[in-house]
């Protein structure tokens, strides 16, 4: 039996976004359009000199290039959907497109998550191991823990984006949202979600509660080893090698954190305010986070700053 016919009559859906703020529209669509154009670029430079510059050829910045590819295949996932609704009337999308769009944003999500736990421990056998470190972060371990990264958000987004295309959406057809968010998605269909619940509760617990445990964790004993260094310029020397990818996860978490763990309002009038406002930040974690990453791991990181600098004193010795 075709499978449209027994899961839906709906053969698309409408995104919502912004439609009724048509000059929010218009302002998000060149800020937006910019801070993609940025995220490319820079995610773009730091994958470039993590692979041209020899120096740069260690698992933390194999883990950095992984990082920054990520990052460009989860907003090239939804960033041009998002785009392409601030400036078409209909906005919608098929079935199918909706089904990819979700998966694609739920693996590369549940990527992250993994791969900057997979970071943390990096920096934790580097800090607090670090006569090991060439033994335990050999290419033979670092490469394996990165593809395990990948393979493990791709699994849960096929099993979360199946069961829930697999329900039946028989009514309203209204996304009220930016993309096919998976949360906005169920919300429409006209059946019991309980599995779903449960499946979403089980891969958060997986991808959310033990990374986050895994990297808290590790940098108590990597703090604990800091604090022990007897000169400060050694402190300072040995926090300086994790203070970016620290960064980047206080920034990661604290965004989803804020999306799912903040009081729901229960003014009916605020509803409206409501929903911009979760729409809102949930456009700063899939724009604004993979945008600051290249950018941290610039600025507070002497290595990726020498590579990019001989990359473009070496293009223009060249031109």
């Amino acid at each position: 039996m075709d499978r449209f016919n027994w899961t839906s009559p709906v053969m698309g859906f409408i995104l919502l976004g912004l439609s009724a703020h048509p000059k929010l529209e218009k302002m998000f669509f060149v800020l937006i359009l910019l801070m993609y154009l940025v995220i490319l670029l820079g995610n773009g430079v730091l994958i470039l000199v993590t692979i041209l510059d020899s120096r740069l050829h260690t698992p933390m910045y194999f883990f950095l290039g992984n990082l920054s590819f990520l990052d460009i295949c989860y907003t090239t996932s939804s960033v041009p959907l998002i785009l392409d609704s601030f400036l078409t009337p209909s906005k919608t999308i098929p079935f199918s497109a909706c089904a990819v769009q979700m998966f694609l944003s739920f693996a590369m999500g549940a990527t992250e998550c993994v791969l900057l736990g997979m970071m943390a421990f990096d920096r934790y056998v580097a800090i607090c191991n670090p006569l090991r470190y060439p033994v335990v972060m050999s290419k033979a371990a670092y490469v394996p823990m990165a593809a395990s990264s990948w393979a493990a958000g791709s699994m849960t987004a096929t099993v979360q984006t199946s069961l829930a295309m697999r329900l039946p959406f028989c009514g309203d057809n209204i996304i009220n949202h930016f993309t096919c968010e998976i949360l906005a998605v169920l919300k429409l269909a006209c059946a019991d979600i309980s599995i779903n619940v449960i499946s979403m509760a089980v891969a958060n617990v997986i991808f959310l509660g033990i990374p986050v445990l895994f990297i808290s964790v590790s940098y108590v004993f990597i703090i604990a080893t800091i604090l022990r260094i007897p000169s400060a310029e050694g402190r300072k020397k040995a926090f300086s090698t994790c203070s970016a990818h620290l960064t980047v996860v206080v920034i990661f978490y604290g965004t989803i954190l804020f999306m799912y763990g903040k009081p729901k309002s229960k003014d009916p009038q605020g509803a409206d305010k409501q929903d911009i406002s979760d729409k809102l930040t949930s456009l700063f974690y899939g724009v604004v986070t993979p945008m600051l990453n290249p950018i941290i791991y610039s600025l507070r990181n002497k290595d990726v700053k020498a590579a990019v600098r001989n990359l473009v004193l070496h293009k223009h010795f060249i031109q």
